[in-house]
């Protein structure tokens, strides 16, 4: 299997908390509470990991709040490369109902100085040779800016490693600048960064054409319970997850773009790579937290995406 670094500049503890319904302005009550240490890098290197691939996972973390990391990290085998920081690492609340709404309240995290940041880059000359691919996945603390984002990618490309890129907002409009070899934004998230609708099947293929041309090799767009579009340079493929019942949407995303990631190193055919993550994502959605805890329930909802080439609408 591979040697995969995952980087995520602004992780967090993530409180997720069940309950029948939000109301707001009102007392809650939930039946059930659920702590993780969490940001998308590490969410994607934990479903990596039990696909049998060696982590190495980077970043920067509060000092004042590393337990639940450390124990994590201690408990996966993965490589602790983070680089801590004065402060905390930021705290996530996730309210989750019934009928599977998730309503985010995200911290802000510490801010990262320029020694931080030239720490990271440093540690990152030396760790990451070797590696296998690198994903850069998540928000940007404060203190660092989308300019930087490119920079690093930058850098991690001249390294000889492919880079493997989850962000939005502005993080992601600068970093599409630098060519990452795979993206994987969802409609909005890809429409707010080139500055143009991309609902469409045509609309997607000229943008993933344009990103092509750029460098970006892959292009996967997520489209929640509707499926997933893929792009890569001559191939145009959709996945249609199987209907599941939903717990926490929470981690889909990062489950999906594992699912890739497995796929594509381990020289899967497309077809493959896709089911095989598609049903990731969806198994994520019916659990809280992350990994794959039951490879026969992974199987048997394999067998239950379907996969055909995309064609223009």
């Amino acid at each position: 299997m591979a040697k995969i670094l995952t980087l995520t500049l602004n992780p967090a503890l993530d409180l997720t908390v069940e309950l029948a319904r939000l109301e707001p302005g009102q007392v809650n009550r939930s039946h059930e509470m659920h702590s993780h240490a969490a940001g998308k890098g590490v969410n994607v290197a934990q479903v990596l990991a039990d696909l049998g691939h060696q982590l190495t996972v980077s970043g920067f973390l509060g000092e004042d709040n590393l337990q639940a990391f450390e124990t994590l990290f201690a408990k996966r085998g993965f490589v602790d490369a983070f680089i801590r920081v004065p402060g905390e690492t930021r705290s996530n609340i996730k309210l989750a109902e019934s009928d599977g709404r998730i309503t985010d309240v995200n911290g802000p995290g510490p801010v990262v100085d320029a020694l931080a940041q030239q720490a990271l880059l440093d540690r990152l000359e030396q760790i990451a040779p070797g590696h296998d691919a690198v994903v850069v996945a998540g928000s940007l603390p404060r203190g660092v800016t989308p300019e930087w984002l490119a920079g690093l990618i930058t850098r991690l490309k001249s390294l000889g490693l492919p880079v493997a890129l989850d962000s939005s907002g502005d993080a992601l409009r600068a970093a599409l600048k630098a060519g990452p070899w795979l993206i994987k934004p969802n409609t909005e998230e890809l429409a707010d960064a080139l500055g143009c609708e991309v609902v469409s099947v045509k609309a997607q293929a000229e943008a993933a054409s344009r990103l092509h041309a750029q460098g970006i090799e892959h292009v996967v767009i997520s489209h929640g319970a509707e499926g997933v579009n893929w792009f890569s340079v001559g191939s145009a493929l959709h996945a249609t997850p199987p209907k599941v019942c939903v717990a926490s949407t929470v981690g889909a995303g990062d489950s999906l773009l594992a699912g890739m990631l497995h796929g594509l190193l381990s020289a899967d055919t497309p077809e493959q790579t896709l089911r095989t993550a598609t049903a990731i994502a969806a198994m994520a959605v019916t659990q809280i937290g992350f990994g794959i805890d039951d490879v026969t329930r992974l199987a048997s909802l394999e067998q239950g995406v379907r996969i055909r080439p995309l064609t223009e609408q």
